[in-house]
């Protein structure tokens, strides 16, 4: 039920900004897209400087051998704009939050190691800044690239590795670090 109301409060803002502003940018990361996590995001012109940037992603799939990075992520960012509006430099302050449920997966550099032997599921919040820019492709298109550094704070549930596991533990942790990168393709709607 919660989950219901959260993708009704998104649809009701990105519907409600879709009405009020002239550009609309409707964007998709290809980096998440070759992952195959399913994403989309609105951009919206709030002033010649100003944007509104919502974006969320969803990852339902379970792969073999009990690996999964499940997750419902959303990630609200207001931009401002060294050129002018979707052209050029941009930096931005985000807030993000959303649920996951992650298993069996080896994450690279050390990050995590628990991760490998134990299944997570739980919820997280915060916020960061960005950075990024975009190009002009035609009069419809952009392309952008960009990264985020913030902080998240983060409930989790230990479990053992398998899905009817018991619980081995409750608790909190917090993270500091990259919280999103891409590439984007836009698409406007003017």
């Amino acid at each position: 039920m919660k989950k219901k109301r959260i993708l009704f409060l998104f649809v009701t803002l990105f519907a409600s900004t879709l009405l009020y502003s002239q550009v609309v940018g409707v964007k998709t990361n290809v980096v998440m897209d070759a992952l195959k996590i399913i994403n989309l995001g609105a951009e919206v012109g709030l002033s010649k400087k100003l944007t509104l940037d919502l974006y969320a992603n969803y990852n339902p799939w379970t792969y073999k051998d009990q690996k999964m990075m499940k997750m419902l992520a959303f990630q609200p960012e207001l931009r401002y704009w060294f050129c002018d509006k979707f052209n050029g430099h941009f930096v931005g302050a985000h807030l993000h939050g959303g649920v996951y449920q992650a298993a069996a997966i080896d994450m690279p550099w050390g990050i995590w190691p628990e991760l490998k032997d134990h299944r997570f599921k739980g919820h997280f919040y915060g916020l960061g800044v960005s950075y990024g820019y975009q190009w002009i492709i035609s009069p419809q298109w952009n392309l952008e690239a960009g990264i985020s550094l913030g902080y998240a704070h983060l409930n989790y549930k230990r479990y053992g590795q398998s899905e009817g596991a018991a619980l081995l533990e409750k608790s909190s942790c917090n993270y500091w670090g990259p919280t999103q990168a891409g590439i984007s393709i836009i698409y406007f709607i003017r």
